[in-house]
């Protein structure tokens, strides 16, 4: 046992157990009313500070409710449109102080392909306090000292950032590589030289080629991308399992999707089992980590410069289409309950306010202040990280009316498995046409065009769409089938897994009949 090893992971646990006792000794709604009020003290001479009179409501007797009612909800559109323009455009002291140097891109649901996500030095030094908050919350589970000391490969975006008009733009895993904490530096890989090539598989093939000259411990990324590193690895050293050439990997760290869909997958790559911790590091800032092993439930993190509200995800606060209605109840840490799903509006130092970040979570342990992720707030098919919309489907089947001259009542798509990869398999309800290659042309191609992300992941781990058309009163009949006939129903955009079964089962019996 290295004695620095086990040096570490006692400094760990000290920095840990203080933490606790710290969340312990102070309630969450605790940390949220101080929250609240570090942010508007920060805000208060911003634009929006003052347009939204942020002295006024930290003089008021209650601040919160006093901030629900000054300030409205907001989404990406409305919040770029009114306010974040003009910080893209480098005015200073918009939603926060200062000007904003870095951006994240992320896909949009409609407009402009990507969002760009203001990511503000206070935001950056928050998404730091809680890497190293996860990283003293390891030492509660059964690793070996000596991981302290090896190398965490981080595999994410490319740190050659986009450079704009005085600001920069990536991935935000690409922002954060390029800005890694000092206490990660030393550890860090594949390092700047190789992060910072932007084809993936250029950078994947130096990965693999020097992935021998690392004692690589720990892995952090999204578990598609890690699986396809890690195969990348194997085939290129013509080895086993990538214990072989990393035989002290222990940890993964992953998060952006559900990791259960990639256990298996792993496991054939692995000597022995690994570590799993989840993360929730969303582009507004980092909400929560695993801290814990005796449960996969993330710790909400209720002092890290994020003040949340919690919107029941019921129809008096959403339309169908996932909107936010006019007039909503949100309620504070201290009011959800358990098993009740919930979406997230959170004010931010990125200068995020009462905004509705898309997500919904679940409490599992309202103490502890612990959430699962369960959807998102419109429909979205994202099995390896392409986060494909609803709106991005309907552009898409759009695109190929448009072009083809035919007409697409109804449509359905569910993430298959192809090997080790996955797919999108397309059931396209059209009686006017049934030009399969012309329609996955034009849709993969449309797709790709709106959304950067599933461009991205089409390079990469996912596989051609597969597309089959059949006639569109099957569709009806599947209706008719579940008693869902008329009224509000309508024929669900993205089908899970168990339920895309059961209508591909239905579509061949009706096809033969």
């Amino acid at each position: 046992m290295s004695i620095f090893g086990a040096l570490i992971k006692r400094g760990a646990r000290l920095g840990q157990i203080l933490d606790s006792r710290r969340g312990q000794r102070i309630k969450p709604i605790q940390h949220q009313i101080r929250t609240l009020r570090w942010l508007l003290r920060k805000a208060r001479n911003t634009s929006f500070g003052r347009y939204y009179h942020f002295n006024d409501i930290l003089n008021s007797e209650n601040p919160i409710e006093a901030f629900k009612h000054h300030v409205p909800t907001y989404d990406y559109n409305t919040i770029y449109d009114r306010w974040w323009h003009m910080t893209l455009n480098q005015v200073p002291d918009v939603t926060w102080p200062g000007q904003v140097k870095f951006f994240a891109l992320s896909s949009g649901t409609s407009g402009a392909p990507s969002k760009h996500i203001p990511i503000t030095n206070d935001l950056f030094r928050f998404n730091s306090r809680a890497g190293m908050r996860m990283f003293f919350a390891l030492s509660r589970f059964n690793v070996d000292p000596d991981i302290f000391t090896k190398d965490m490969m981080m595999l994410g975006g490319s740190t050659d950032l986009e450079q704009g008009n005085g600001y920069f733009a990536g991935d935000l895993s690409g922002i954060n590589a390029s800005r890694p904490p000092f206490w990660l530096r030393s550890y860090y890989k594949p390092g700047n030289k190789i992060a910072s090539i932007r084809s993936w598989d250029e950078r994947i093939a130096e990965i693999a080629k020097n992935a021998p000259n690392w004692d690589v411990g720990f892995i952090v990324g999204i578990p598609s991308w890690l699986q396809l590193m890690m195969e990348k690895i194997i085939e290129y050293h013509q080895v086993k399992n990538i214990h072989d050439i990393w035989p002290n990997l222990s940890v993964c760290v992953h998060g952006g999707i559900h990791f259960e869909p990639y256990r298996k997958g792993f496991e054939k790559l692995m000597a022995r089992p690994l570590v799993y911790m989840d993360s929730y590091l969303a582009s507004e800032g980092f909400i929560a980590i695993q801290d814990r092993p005796e449960t996969s439930s993330m710790h909400l993190l209720m002092d890290n410069g994020i003040f949340f509200e919690f919107v029941p995800f019921n129809e008096s606060n959403f339309d169908a289409e996932g909107n936010l209605r006019p007039s909503i109840e949100t309620l504070t840490i201290d009011q959800v309950v358990e098993g009740e799903d919930y979406a997230l509006l959170t004010s931010t130092s990125g200068g995020a306010w009462r905004y509705l970040i898309g997500d919904t979570v679940r409490f599992t342990d309202k103490r502890r202040s612990e959430i699962i992720i369960t959807g998102r707030t419109k429909h979205y098919l994202s099995i390896c990280g392409e986060h494909l919309s609803v709106d991005n489907m309907n552009r898409g089947i759009q695109h190929v009316e448009e072009e083809l001259d035919i007409s697409i009542p109804e449509f359905t798509v569910a993430a298959v498995e192809v090997g080790s990869f996955y797919a999108h398999k397309w059931y396209i309800g059209s009686d006017t046409s049934n030009n399969v290659e012309k329609i996955k042309a034009l849709l993969d191609a449309k797709l790709k065009e709106i959304n950067d992300d599933y461009r991205v992941e089409r390079a990469s781990v996912l596989r051609e769409i597969e597309v089959e058309v059949i006639p569109a009163n099957i569709f009806y009949k599947w209706h008719e089938h579940q008693g869902k006939m008329g009224g509000q129903h309508k024929f669900p955009r993205v089908m899970k897994k168990e339920r895309f079964r059961d209508w591909e089962e239905f579509v061949r019996r009706n096809l033969v009949s």
